[in-house]
């Protein structure tokens, strides 16, 4: 077994240990594939992270066992940046600023890529807001495709333009690029409006925090949260999909399983990055905010945040539907 390589990215060598260490056992792909993967597609996969704090998400074992996450920066990290987790902690993350940082996140066993939605030089206003077509039981891709319809009609009338692409499973990731002028708590009521506007217009979409209560094709606002992150593009999955960014002309034609770590090269060949030009189509918030406005006149205030963050002015009660009807009738 080969103790160590080597991958040229970023103008300098990034060593690979263990380059032999198989990453997907019924594939038989390794580490070095992963690593390969990622050097093909650096300027691509840089721009989705570039300059963002970025979580660590190590599969060690492969994908056979489940990753641990690693928000804290190791000692090896060339560069990082320090944040303030949603618990008010301090801390210090990895910020990639090279392709070697993207073939270096293989080297850590990482095969897909989470960054925030700010970044290093404006941590308190993002410049993403991120829209998380994640299908619930019983529906699937074909159903995140429809849904999508619905939100690049709501984007267009917004001027605001989306950038789509497979989440690299069932769902439907579209990144829209913003001004960095709002906070994460205007950002994410701006996804949160977005998303109760689609559910408004379209049967299959749904807003429903509790998953007792979800059905069809769920619009994930928390993603927009502090310290959330979304497997960005080219990452890959523990499906062995690549999350592959596609014209909007695609929708009804793009197979998420078509594109996996063994063949995603003959796509790159083929099309190159779709994700160029994305950080020059920011827009602005004042439309989805005067939807915010208005969803607060019909009496739709904030909806959950996840349980590990502080609780939130305006924010409803933590407590499971069921939960709440039983508490309601032993009252």
């Amino acid at each position: 077994m080969v103790k160590e390589t080597f991958v040229e990215a970023g103008g300098r060598e990034v060593r690979i240990s263990s380059p032999d260490r198989v990453m997907f056992p019924d594939e038989g792909w390794t580490k070095l594939d992963v690593a390969h993967h990622f050097a093909r597609v650096g300027p691509g996969a840089l721009r989705g992270v570039y300059n963002r704090p970025t979580m660590l998400k190590r599969w060690t074992k492969g994908v056979q066992e489940d990753p641990f996450y690693v928000k804290r920066a190791p000692k090896t990290a060339r560069n990082t940046v320090a944040v303030r987790f949603p618990s008010a902690r301090p801390g210090r993350m990895f910020l990639p600023l090279d392709e070697g940082d993207i073939v270096w996140m293989a080297q850590m066993n990482c095969l897909d890529l989470h960054p925030w939605n700010a970044r290093a030089n404006n941590l308190e206003n993002p410049d993403e807001l991120r829209v998380d077509l994640d299908p619930t039981d019983g529906y699937n891709f074909d159903h995140a495709r429809e849904t999508a319809h619905a939100v690049k009609q709501l984007l267009d009338e917004l001027g605001l333009v989306g950038w789509p692409k497979t989440s690299g499973n069932r769902g439907i990731h579209i990144y829209v690029r913003v001004l960095p002028e709002w906070d994460f708590f205007e950002v994410r009521r701006a996804g949160l409006a977005l998303a109760r506007e689609v559910e408004r217009r379209h049967d299959l979409a749904t807003t429903a925090w509790w998953k007792e209560e979800r059905e069809g094709v769920f619009l994930d606002f928390n993603q927009n949260a502090r310290d959330k992150s979304v497997a960005s593009a080219y990452s890959i999955r523990h499906t062995g999909w690549v999350s592959t960014p596609f014209r909007w002309g695609e929708l009804d034609s793009i197979s998420p399983s078509a594109n996996t770590l063994e063949n995603f090269a003959e796509r790159w060949d083929e099309v190159g990055d779709l994700t160029e030009g994305i950080d020059e189509a920011a827009g602005r918030l004042e439309g989805l905010l005067d939807m915010v406005a208005a969803d607060e006149e019909r009496g739709l205030g904030d909806a959950p945040w996840p349980p590990h963050y502080p609780k939130m002015p305006g924010e409803p009660p933590r407590v499971q539907p069921s939960r709440q009807r039983k508490a309601d009738d032993e009252y």
